[in-house]
C-alpha cells in the first residue's frame, strides 16, 4: 500500500512534469527552479541516500535542524516517501540533517549526521567535517534517480512531530497537516515563517496541483518578483 507522499511524488513527475513546482529565492541573487520531474529526481536521490547510505527505513526518526529552504523541503519529502518520521523540534531522533553539523556530531546522540550546505551551487561542504558526518551535497548526486523502498511503509506510522508536539500519521499528512490554499496555483511562501509553516503550505499547494515560490527572509518581495513568478496568492 502506497502512502500519500509517494503518491504525491508520482503525481508531480507525471502531471505537467516540466512546469515549475518549487522556486527558491535566496541571498546573493540565488534563484533555483525545480520542475515536477526535477523535484522528483532530487527527492528520489535523497530517499536513496537515506535508505542505502544511512540505513533509514519506515519508522526511522529524522530531525530536520534546518531553516525553511528548498533543500529542507527535499529532505522532508524524501523522508516521508520512505516512511520515516520527521522531528521539527529538539526531540529524540535517530538521524539529524543540519547546516551546523559540529554540535550534532559532538553530541553523539544520533546514529548518523547529515551535513547540508545551503548555498545553491555548493557541490560539497565548505571545509572540514567532523569524523563520520555525511556530506549531503557531495553524496546525493551519486544515488539513483528512481526510488523503490526496501520495506513497504505503513500509512498508520507517524510521519511528523510538530514543534507544538502534534503528531501526524502518513495517512493523514495531506489531509491533517497540509494547509490548502484558496484556489491558488502559484503560492508565495515566506521562509521567515519557519520550516513547519513552509512544509504545511507547500504540501497544500502541491496537493492542489499548484506550485510554490519560497523566499528567504533577506530577499525583498517586490511587485516585480511577484509578477515575474506569476504569484497569485500568499
Amino acid at each position: 500500500m502506497s502512502i500519500p507522499a509517494f503518491d504525491l511524488m508520482t503525481a508531480l513527475r507525471s502531471g505537467q512534469a516540466t512546469s515549475p513546482r518549487l522556486t527558491w529565492y535566496g541571498p546573493e541573487g540565488e534563484r533555483v527552479e525545480l520542475s515536477g520531474r526535477v523535484l522528483d529526481n532530487w527527492v528520489a536521490k535523497t530517499s536513496n541516500l537515506l535508505q542505502d547510505e544511512l540505513d533509514a527505513e519506515p519508522g526511522t526518526r529524522l530531525r530536520l535542524d534546518l531553516p525553511a529552504h528548498w533543500k529542507s523541503l527535499i529532505l522532508a519529502l524524501a523522508a516521508w516517501q520512505l516512511g520515516m518520521e520527521l522531528i521539527l523540534d529538539a526531540g529524540e531522533a535517530d538521524l539529524v540533517a543540519t547546516d551546523d553539523p559540529g554540535p550534532a556530531a559532538a553530541q553523539g546522540a544520533f546514529d548518523a549526521v547529515l551535513a547540508v550546505a545551503l548555498p545553491a551551487l555548493a557541490m560539497r561542504w565548505p571545509g572540514e567535517l567532523p569524523s563520520g558526518v555525511v556530506d549531503y551535497a557531495a553524496e546525493v548526486r551519486s544515488h539513483g534517480d528512481v526510488f523503490l523502498p526496501h520495506v513497504e511503509p505503513e500509512p498508520s506510522r507517524p510521519a511528523l512531530l510538530t514543534t507544538a508536539g502534534a503528531e501526524h500519521t502518513h495517512s493523514g499528512l495531506l489531509d491533517g497537516f497540509a494547509a490548502l490554499p484558496a484556489g491558488a496555483q502559484r503560492l508565495l511562501v515566506p521562509a521567515a515563517d519557519g520550516l513547519e509553516a513552509a512544509l504545511s503550505r507547500a504540501l497544500g499547494a502541491w496537493k492542489s496541483d499548484g506550485s510554490v515560490v519560497l523566499v528567504h527572509p533577506d530577499v525583498e518581495v517586490t511587485d516585480k518578483l511577484l509578477s515575474a513568478e506569476r504569484v497569485d496568492a500568499s
